[in-house]
């Protein structure tokens, strides 16, 4: 978009009572933002759902004024800027009703053609979830999907950090602008993410650092993305928010179990229970349920190659299935006394090696 239209819009998204749902509504009756402002306030009322309150205070001069400011911050720090009309706007982020009408980012973000998944969860995250975590980005990277969390503490970083040792881009959604960063001791990790993803914020450098901009900031977690899994959260939680978001935009909610008496799992348990969520046992449940597909398997039929080269955990797992043909994961990790992320991993690099197969309900056999 030119420079002039970017300040129109900054003026209008300045406007009080007009948040984004109103302002595309204004935009699409008037062309632009420039003609919304210029527009006569008795053509404005005969918009649907715009009434004197909303365009209270509309003509006031002031947001050209501010709006400069804000144009100046944008070019000075070289700000990426995304238009939700535009083709550099995220495509899905594009069927939200809600969505944002600017978005500002900073870093190398490519969201085209990419598997996008957002992890969230309990800032208070404990070992298990960090291991489920790790483990579940670890055993998707063959898929390289866009890791999308909120850059806080707890799950978000261990997501964002999972994500950059398995070198797949990543996206921190920011409750501020992006002139600042928060928390801070996350800063050390701020090269590392723009380096290969950035950051998401339809927030201003104006705006000062708020609690209640967390709830406004997940509308955009749940929307990049089309599945949205929660790793541990208690019975209420800004990670319930975001699952909650993403049903009501029709994605894909997943959730990872734990026991009824662990604090940091009834938020998950209690989703899985409603029917607001897929079960989370294994991160092949994401491949299997979003049916992604590797570049390998989209081109040719694996075949079983001959003499291949077997780890030791892979010789195990091959042995068990072939004395008890096909089997589920859960029995074949029980069996070959491993643990279920790892067993994950290990047949996923089994079925690149065309040793194995994944069959429905969580089989797999060999080749």
């Amino acid at each position: 978009m030119t420079e002039n239209e970017l300040l129109y819009t900054l003026a209008l998204q300045h406007v009080p009572n007009i948040g984004d749902i109103t302002a595309k509504r204004l935009i699409s009756h008037c062309g632009t933002a420039e003609a919304v402002l210029k527009e006569k306030k008795r053509n404005l009322l005969k918009v649907d759902g715009i009434g004197s309150v909303i365009l209270g205070g509309l003509f006031e001069a002031n947001h050209l004024r501010v709006a400069e400011k804000e144009m100046a911050f944008i070019e000075s720090n070289k700000i990426q800027v995304s238009y939700f009309k535009e083709a550099s706007y995220p495509e899905k982020l594009k069927h939200c009703i809600d969505g944002p009408i600017l978005l500002f980012q900073s870093g190398n973000i490519n969201l085209k053609q990419q598997h996008i998944i957002s992890i969230v969860g309990t800032r208070k995250i404990t070992t298990n979830g960090i291991a489920f975590c790790e483990a579940l980005v670890e055993t998707l990277a063959p898929y390289s999907p866009v890791i999308v969390s909120g850059f806080a503490y707890g799950t978000d970083i261990t997501a964002h950090k999972a994500a950059i040792k398995n070198n797949l881009q990543t996206v921190g959604c920011l409750a501020h602008g992006l002139n600042q960063m928060y928390p801070k001791v996350h800063k050390k990790y701020i090269a590392d993410i723009e380096k290969n993803g950035g950051f998401f914020t339809d927030f201003w450098s104006s705006d000062t650092f708020d609690r209640n901009n967390f709830l406004k900031r997940n509308r955009i977690i749940a929307g990049l993305s089309e599945a949205t899994i929660v790793i541990e959260s208690a019975e209420k939680g800004g990670s319930l928010v975001t699952a909650d978001i993403a049903n009501s935009y029709n994605r894909d909610v997943f959730a990872v179990p734990g026991r009824t008496t662990d604090s940091q799992s009834m938020g998950c348990n209690n989703l899985i229970k409603h029917q607001k969520a897929h079960m989370l046992t294994t991160p092949l449940d994401i491949p299997y349920m979003l049916n992604w597909q590797l570049e390998e398997e989209k081109t040719t039929v694996v075949q079983k190659q001959l003499f291949v080269e077997l780890d030791t955990t892979e010789k195990v797992i091959y042995s068990y299935l072939k004395e008890n043909e096909k089997q589920q994961l859960d029995i074949i990790a029980l069996n070959c006394n491993l643990p279920i992320f790892k067993v994950s991993s290990t047949l996923l690099n089994m079925e690149l090696k065309g040793v194995v197969r994944p069959l429905p309900g969580k089989l797999f056999e060999l080749i």
